[in-house]
């Protein structure tokens, strides 16, 4: 099959809005933008954690414009969004935590509902943008707890208000793909569901490695809350690969044809449980330790999900590079090579040439 290729010369000089940079996602692409020669411009709210990708790996210093705002205040967001007219939209900005909806159910449907509907909103009034990428997860599919791989014309859905949420972002998104792109507007809006993500520089609370390393780190062991859980597990640089295509595809000649939604998942060998994942981490670390976990009084959370990427596979000739051992193996090196004090500007970009082949 034809390996992917992303065109540097495509980016070189573009003009391109991320919102959700100061995240982990976020932070990861607009880094690999730059590096491609894109003109990045970056909306968002503070960094989400202490330490943080955003400030560890020096994204701000790679940026065109850097504005700290918040989805939901439209005026502002529009603001920005004209200012920087650019020619493709990548829309990470997003409250992305389970157990954090529970919490905060309404700033979860906020943030990730009406968020995504001010972002495309705004974005009609832009002259001369192309392509719009909103990034939900794999989790807004309806899950059944079936066996075989969710394929992006499976129903969407959602048990906690987080899956719910992403689920209603993609309707909102093929709501006004229908409505408006394409027709008064020329630019093109696709979807992206991706699974679950690893890789150097993500602190967030309740993720399976930051509360490894961070267990590690200290010389504690780590307590599992779902064992048996299986997932989909890739290293950032997978799906931002597949991003970064989708997006050039939106901005050819056959842009209507991408302008759907798109699974970026790993091959069947990415699927392991969380317990896997956990010793493997342990492994790599060199003297992690992993418990049971001894209270089942927890939020229910997906018990097995999966992604069918044929079509990615298929169409954009997208596949995934690093298998679950590699990838896992990279991101536990990143944290090691922050725990020594290297420079992680330096790192990361190593790591994403590395990954993308050099160049």
């Amino acid at each position: 099959m034809e390996n992917m290729v992303i065109d540097d010369t495509f980016w070189a000089g573009r003009r391109v809005f991320l919102t959700g940079h100061t995240g982990f996602k976020g932070g990861w692409l607009a880094l690999w933008l730059q590096r491609l020669g894109a003109e990045v411009h970056g909306f968002s709210l503070v960094p989400p954690t202490t330490p943080s990708f955003f400030e560890t790996a020096q994204v701000a210093k790679t940026l065109a414009s850097d504005t700290r705002g918040d989805i939901r205040d439209y005026p502002a967001f529009e603001g920005a969004l004209k200012k920087a007219n650019p020619e493709v939209i990548f829309h990470l900005a997003a409250q992305p935590l389970v157990r954090a909806s529970y919490r905060e159910p309404l700033e979860t449907l906020a943030t990730n509902v009406m968020g995504t509907a001010h972002l495309l909103q705004a974005a009609r009034q832009v002259d001369g943008l192309r392509a719009i990428v909103v990034i939900t997860t794999d989790k807004c599919y309806e899950n059944r707890e079936w066996v075989y791989p969710y394929r992006e014309n499976d129903p969407l859905g959602g048990h906690d208000p987080y899956s719910a949420s992403k689920a209603c972002a993609e309707i909102v998104a093929a709501s006004y793909r229908a409505s408006f792109f394409g027709k008064e507007s020329a630019a093109a809006v696709a979807t992206a569901r991706a699974g679950n993500v690893i890789g150097g520089g993500d602190w967030a609370e309740d993720r399976l490695v930051p509360d490894c390393i961070r267990a590690f780190s200290r010389g504690q062991s780590v307590e599992l809350r779902y064992p048996e859980a299986v997932r989909p597990w890739q290293h950032v640089l997978e799906p931002l690969s597949g991003y970064l295509m989708l997006a050039e595809a939106l901005c050819g000649e056959s842009a209507p044809y991408y302008a759907e939604a798109w699974n970026f998942g790993p091959d069947a060998s990415g699927d392991a449980t969380v317990g896997e994942i956990a010793q493997r981490v342990a492994g790599f670390w060199g003297n992690g330790k992993v418990i049971l976990p001894t209270s089942h009084n927890q939020p229910h959370e997906a018990g097995l999900l999966r992604l069918d990427i044929t079509k990615a596979r298929s169409h954009l000739h997208w596949n995934p590079r690093w298998s679950i051992d590699r990838a896992l193996e990279e991101t536990v090196s990143w944290y090691k090579a922050w725990h020594s004090g290297k420079d992680m500007y330096a790192y990361t970009l190593a790591q994403i040439d590395t990954f993308n082949g050099g160049f």
